[in-house]
């Protein structure tokens, strides 16, 4: 992407070239981008709304759906709008940007799951004094911390990127702009770039997988020994599906990034961006609210007085 680089646009791909079947992912994918944006946007509303959930768990999770409206706004509109579009372009400076945006976001997506698991395990493991050890004083500087670190983490690899250039295929086989294919497709010297992208990936996975690991392992623990059958059931039934989640991103995350750009395959790698670029986003609302019987009651309140109390 320097003054000595021949491309001045990108073409991205998706995942049919058949007209017909673009008509349909574009009357498919657009109900599902505005359901998503609908399900973050309202959980972030509920929240402010109700006082009952103003409590740092319900916090956490207002920013990841706020983190996921964002994360999938930067993918899905242009997505969407190629569907119609015989030419699928976009600008170096525009593909520089949705790269930049697509990291940042996917960073704080990590750093969020962390601590969400580690607001779980404190709910669990000492519910009398979580209010005291999940406290401003310690997630505010946490937040903030999670912020200098993806917007480094993102500046890094599109600095990095800043000094490609490509003289071949301006063709990157993706549905955006995303590092590894446009590693792919460079035919400058990316020996450094590839070794960014591992090591500060694999630091950046290791350190919340880590996190969500032990937070989990002591849920479990927690739950075993201390809970009736019926909590045990309840509890399972409740966390199960947020680690769930959490594996899901973590492993499609890791497939992604952590190899090397020769391997990178069409095929499999569109189908996997497709996972936790917009699958993801669109499970985190159902997943983490409507599991959640403090939500619930909130939301149920909302549709009776909106739908069928009047």
């Amino acid at each position: 992407m320097e003054n000595n680089t021949e491309a001045t646009e990108f073409l991205t791909k998706n995942f049919t070239d058949n007209a017909d079947l673009e008509i349909f992912s574009f009357l498919l994918f657009l109900p599902i981008y505005l359901f998503t944006l609908t399900g973050n946007l309202g959980l972030i509303a509920l929240v402010i709304r109700d006082s009952h959930l103003h409590k740092p768990m319900y916090y956490s999770l207002s920013v990841l759906s706020s983190v996921d409206s964002c994360y999938f706004s930067v993918i899905m509109p242009q997505m969407v709008a190629d569907f119609m579009l015989e030419k699928k372009v976009i600008s170096v400076i525009g593909c520089a940007v949705q790269m930049f945006l697509a990291v940042t976001f996917g960073t704080s997506g990590c750093f969020l799951l962390a601590a969400m698991s580690y607001d779980h395990y404190a709910a669990i493991h000492n519910p009398l004094l979580y209010v005291a050890i999940i406290s401003p004083r310690i997630y505010v500087p946490l937040i903030f911390a999670s912020y200098a670190g993806k917007i480094l983490h993102a500046v890094i690899h599109i600095v990095a990127s800043l000094q490609l250039y490509f003289c071949g295929s301006n063709e990157a086989s993706n549905i955006f702009c995303e590092i590894p294919p446009f590693l792919a497709i460079s035919c400058s010297e990316k020996h450094i770039n590839q070794l960014l992208l591992f090591y500060c990936t694999m630091f950046i996975e290791i350190l919340t997988i880590l996190i969500v690991l032990m937070s989990y392992g002591f849920i479990l623990l927690a739950i075993l020994r201390t809970y009736s059958a019926e909590g045990k059931r309840t509890l399972f039934y409740t966390y199960g599906p947020h680690l769930t989640t959490v594996s899901i991103f973590h492993g499609t995350a890791l497939f992604m990034y952590v190899r090397p750009s020769s391997r990178y395959a069409m095929e499999h790698d569109m189908v996997v961006s497709i996972i936790y670029s917009i699958v993801n986003p669109m499970l985190n609302p159902l997943i983490y609210s409507l599991r959640n019987k403090d939500v619930k009651e909130p939301i149920k309140q909302v549709f009776c007085q909106r739908l069928i109390c009047r």
